[in-house]
């Protein structure tokens, strides 16, 4: 399965950088960090840097589209014009989350007020100024009905601020199995529990993904060819994978239990379901997909 793959991109001015020196490095340097924190083993970030221009901002959105992003993180770094932003979340139409990161909890005046020469001032000053725009992307967006999320926080020595970064990237990692997984649906419904029934294409139009149907005799005939290997494997995949109770026996995960009770107890084409039940069986590796997650949203 292709990796999660997180936009982040950070705003500027053009005009700032010839008139305040350092400025823009230092703000790179604030991207760098971001970018940083947001890797994970399983995750790509693509940082597409500072944005400073409308111009750079309608051609960083394409490149976003190109990349197939999942999910940005825009690091607001200073003021910018938001004509730099709208372009970038428009083109790529992916969820946004909207860092309002300061670097420090409050800049220390006392250094400030000695540099003594107010252009350099004004430099410092844009270095710490990460919310003065929000309010204005946060209007542009609502203007333009683009959802967005907002967390504020300090770049620096914040793990409240940073755990809801983490949070975010859970969604999104949720999000993308869903999109990419396969789920095997197999039974029918209970009689009158109008509740639980399922519609299996709004599952696929909000979740993406692919339902296979199941025929309890399919599957009958699929496990008589399972090996013991292929029993061991697919059990070691879901401890892997899944959260298993200690006092969960091995018979409920495994086939033998089942297969024992082919040969020696129950009819050969017998087999006790209940509805609703989404396998990750055997059956789906007759398919080219090489690893399945699958998992039940009761009420989608």
């Amino acid at each position: 399965m292709r990796p999660l793959k997180i936009g982040l991109f950070g705003i500027g001015l053009d005009a700032y950088w010839p008139q305040f020196a350092g400025l823009r490095e230092r703000l790179e340097g604030y991207l760098s960090e971001v970018e940083g924190n947001l890797r994970r083993d399983d995750v790509e970030v693509v940082n597409l840097g500072l944005i400073d221009t409308p111009e750079k901002a309608s051609e960083t959105g394409h490149r976003f589209r190109e990349a197939d992003v999942d999910l940005i993180f825009l690091h607001v770094t200073t003021y910018a014009l938001s004509s730099t932003v709208l372009p970038v979340v428009r083109r790529a139409r992916v969820p946004v989350i909207v860092l309002n990161l300061q670097p420090e909890a409050a800049i220390d005046y006392a250094a400030f007020n000695a540099l003594g020469d107010r252009t350099r001032m004004t430099g410092e000053w844009l270095a710490f100024c990460a919310a003065c725009p929000v309010p204005e992307i946060a209007n542009v967006f609502n203007r333009s009905r683009i959802k967005f999320h907002q967390i504020t926080g300090l770049l620096h020595d914040d793990p409240q601020c940073w755990n809801e970064v983490s949070n975010w990237i859970d969604a999104a990692r949720v999000a993308h199995i869903m999109e990419h997984n396969r789920l095997g649906v197999m039974g029918h419904y209970y009689g009158g529990m109008l509740d639980i029934y399922s519609d299996l294409t709004q599952q696929c139009a909000y979740f993406g993904g692919h339902i296979e149907i199941v025929e309890v005799d399919e599957l009958s005939a699929l496990r008589r060819e399972v090996t013991p290997s292929q029993i061991e494997a697919r059990v070691a995949h879901f401890r892997d994978n899944f959260d298993v109770q200690p006092d969960c026996e091995l018979a409920e995960l495994s086939a033998r239990r089942a297969l024992r009770w082919r040969s020696t107890v129950l009819p050969k084409r017998t087999i006790w379901v209940r509805w609703p039940t989404i396998i990750w069986v055997w059956a789906m590796q007759r398919t080219k997909t090489p690893s399945v997650r699958s998992f039940w949203a009761p009420h989608c």
